[in-house]
């Protein structure tokens, strides 16, 4: 290889490599760009995809096991129907729980029907000891004669909880709260019910898990397990990020799974979109808990 001094004649060759490099590097770059597109397409998921995710926790006060599939956020309206709803209580029905449990905005704000499809479908949901649901804010927000809505689960077979409590086992009380941003929470009401002390398993329903630093400051709660959805996980979900938006006053803290509690407390991702017609990064969830006794 010749060197090259000052005046030498090979610009002519430099310019070609210089031009290689650029193509390498446009190639290169579109390249990754395509990828990064690939991967992000990849993570979009379709509002009418889900998973069934199974977690085990023991849980004081139980003299027995017990399977609870909870099932919230369906945001029945302009992006999920009912056969998305028939679908959900299918794969419900195959995990064959002792306890279904639903915990809020069952329809979306912007749902114009006329609840037929839970009187329909719902009633299907396999449940020994019952199929109980509380409040969310877009059912709140949807129907503000709540009676309308309220007797539709009671057709559809489904027992709602509005700041009360029902004992489903002789171990086993359910404490359901009415929404905590757009009802009328009463968390004395909601928990007056309970009865057995240590011998009793109380599990709290809500479908905002907002409720949880205000149910901590409540003495002697009783509360063994706390259940919620609200979150969607955060439905958008970026890589480094986290969720972008969980409408919780709380931000990430209690976005989705085992989250920071004086009690054990899971909230769904929940099944259904608003605002966005997809998640991304984010699956939509059936959520089965094998509780055993502590």
């Amino acid at each position: 290889m010749s060197e090259v001094g000052d005046g030498a004649e090979s610009p002519a060759r430099d310019d070609t490599a210089e031009r290689m490099s650029r193509r390498e590097f446009v190639r290169t770059a579109g390249l990754a760009g395509l990828g990064a597109v690939a991967v992000g397409v990849l993570a979009v998921e379709s509002p009418h995809a889900f998973e069934v995710n199974v977690h085990n926790r023991a849980v004081r006060g139980l003299k027995a096991g017990v399977r609870v599939a909870l099932l919230t956020d369906f945001h029945l309206g302009p992006n999920l129907g009912p056969s998305d709803l028939s679908r959900w209580v299918q794969a419900s029905n195959n995990v064959r729980p002792d306890l279904v449990c639903l915990v809020g905005d069952i329809v979306d704000q912007a749902y114009r029907g006329d609840l037929s499809e839970l009187k329909e479908i719902l009633p299907d949901l396999y449940a020994p000891l019952g199929v109980y649901a509380v409040p969310g804010n877009h059912d709140r927000t949807r129907y503000r004669r709540f009676d309308v809505f309220a007797q539709a689960l009671r057709e559809a077979k489904v027992s709602l909880l509005m700041n009360e409590s029902v004992a489903v086992r002789d171990d086993l009380y359910l404490a359901g709260l009415d929404d905590f941003r757009v009802g009328r929470p009463d968390l004395e009401a909601t928990l007056a019910g309970q009865a057995g002390g240590d011998s009793v398993s109380t599990v709290f329903l809500s479908h905002n898990p907002d409720v949880i630093p205000e149910l901590s400051e409540v003495e002697n709660s009783g509360v063994d397990l706390l259940l919620a959805g609200h979150t969607h996980g955060g439905q958008i979900r970026l890589p480094g990020i986290g969720p972008l938006v969980t409408s919780s006053a709380y931000g990430a803290r209690y976005a989705s799974g085992w989250v920071p509690a004086p009690m054990p407390a899971f909230v769904s991702r929940g099944l259904g979109v608003t605002s966005l017609p997809f998640r991304f990064a984010c699956p939509a969830e059936v959520v089965v808990l094998d509780l055993v006794p502590a």
